[in-house]
Order: structure tokens, then C-alpha cells, then sequence
């Protein structure tokens, strides 16, 4: 059974789609990826009933850095339960990578200041490994039959953030909505993103990555003529995930987007 088959290569995956009942529906289940020697873990939802003559939306998730590791399971703690509780109205493939302790979503430099962390974002470098795999593996799901290619959404939160903006930078065509969530990236690129709806997210009171990425990044791509809109929760501090996940409107807003 699929349930328990952990693959190195995307390329021995494609081989179990012969059958769709062989697919586990309605959990996580584990999968390894390599491309370029860079060996990521994710897991992958499938969604109740998954039939692979029809087609359903790909949803990218990428976590926050207090989930990366090797163990495949951290990168679960936030969000996944909301596209298992919503699968019914909203039925995806979800796919929940995770980023290892050595490496980082974005291409950023971090300092600690007296104000607290200060991050430089990059517009000029190659993709960090566990993000070109990101790419990759993407990509190669975007090439199944049973994969809407115009509705692929990229979402995340914290450092997850960051690699959402910085996706929508390497690969808005292929992107039909993008909701970063305290996150933060360069504003050079948000002239690349401008056909691509965005929401963003973000806690005034953010003391880890404060506010001002995200909203930085939003003006950027409306003053390029992007489409960009931010929420900013008053009294949250960097988690505003929470808010985030419990406004019905967050997935609402997601699905109802195909890439024009």
C-alpha cells in the first residue's frame, strides 16, 4: 500500500497512480524527493474519493522555521488539519514539504539588533537546495493529468512566508494565488508578481519578523500594478497564523482563483 512506500525519486512515484484505490485518502502520507542530490521530505494529502481522471487544484504549504528537521511530521503542527477539515468543500492535493535545520526556504541574511531581528532579502542568487527541490517537485506535479495547472496555491507561514514571496518571484506563471503569512521578501522582485493575486497576513505586534516585510512587499507589487492586499491583526504577535487559519475566508479566497 501507498500508505507506507517512501520513495527516492518522483520518477518511481509516477508509477502508483495506476490504480486510485491503491491511494490512501484523508491523511498525511510520506514521501521523499531528490533532485540535484537534494533529498526532501514532504507529505501529501489526497483527498477523500481522489480519482485520477478528475482534476483537482495543487496547494503548496511551506512551514515556519521552528518545523524544519528531518522527520517528516514537525512540518504538520500548523495548518494541515484546516485542509483535512475543509477537504470536503475544497478537495486538493496538498503537499506539506519540510525544509531541513541546514538549510532555509528564501535566500535571506538574518541579524539580531538591539530592535530586534533585522533580514536582508536576495533577488540575485539561485534558489537555496531545499527550495529548488520545492520547484522541482512542483513542477512535476504540475505534469500529472490529474493536477489543474491553473490552480496551483502557494502559502505558508514565518519562513514559509518568505518562500512563498520568494516563489512568487522565480515562478508567478505558474502560480494562481498566494497568501505569505508573516513573512517578508525582496521588493525588487514584486515587479515579476504582478498578475498573480496575493494576500497577505501579518501581526502588528510581530516581534520576530516585523510587520513591515510583508507590508513592504505588498506596496512594492501595488505600486508595480500588481493585485496585492494585507490583513494585519492588531493584537497578534508572530502568530498570526491563528487568525489566519480561522478566517473562513482565507481558503475561500485561495480556491476561488485559476491562473488566467
Amino acid at each position: 500500500m501507498m500508505r507506507y512506500l517512501i520513495l527516492s525519486s518522483f520518477f518511481l512515484l509516477s508509477f502508483t497512480f495506476a490504480n486510485s484505490q491503491d491511494i490512501t485518502t484523508g491523511e498525511y502520507l510520506p514521501m521523499t524527493y531528490t533532485s540535484n542530490e537534494t533529498t526532501l521530505n514532504y507529505r501529501i494529502l489526497y483527498p477523500e474519493g481522489f480519482d485520477e481522471t478528475k482534476k483537482y487544484p495543487l496547494v503548496l504549504f511551506l512551514h515556519g522555521r521552528g518545523e524544519s528537521g528531518d522527520d517528516n511530521v514537525k512540518q504538520l503542527v500548523h495548518g494541515s488539519q484546516l485542509f483535512i477539515d475543509n477537504m470536503e468543500k475544497y478537495p486538493a492535493i496538498v503537499l506539506f514539504p519540510q525544509c531541513p535545520v541546514t538549510d532555509y526556504w528564501a535566500n535571506i541574511d538574518r541579524k539580531e539588533t538591539k530592535n530586534g531581528l533585522q533580514f536582508k532579502f536576495y533577488s540575485d542568487r539561485e534558489p537555496n537546495p531545499s527550495l529548488a527541490a520545492v520547484i522541482a517537485l512542483t513542477n512535476d506535479f504540475l505534469e500529472k493529468p490529474f493536477i489543474d495547472v491553473d490552480r496551483l496555491y502557494v502559502t505558508g507561514l514565518s519562513m514559509g512566508g518568505m518562500g512563498t514571496w520568494e516563489l512568487l518571484g522565480r515562478m508567478p506563471e505558474k502560480i494562481a494565488a498566494a497568501a505569505p503569512i508573516c513573512g517578508g521578501g525582496s521588493k525588487d522582485l514584486t515587479p515579476k508578481m504582478i498578475n498573480v493575486p496575493i494576500w497577505a497576513f501579518h501581526g502588528v505586534k510581530d516581534d520576530v519578523v516585523p510587520a513591515r516585510y510583508s507590508i513592504m512587499m505588498v506596496e512594492g507589487v501595488q505600486k508595480a500594478g500588481g493585485k496585492a492586499k494585507i490583513t494585519l491583526y492588531p493584537n497578534a504577535n508572530h502568530n498570526s497564523w491563528d487568525p489566519t487559519f480561522n478566517d473562513p475566508k482565507y481558503l475561500t479566497w485561495l480556491f476561488k482563483h485559476k491562473r488566467n
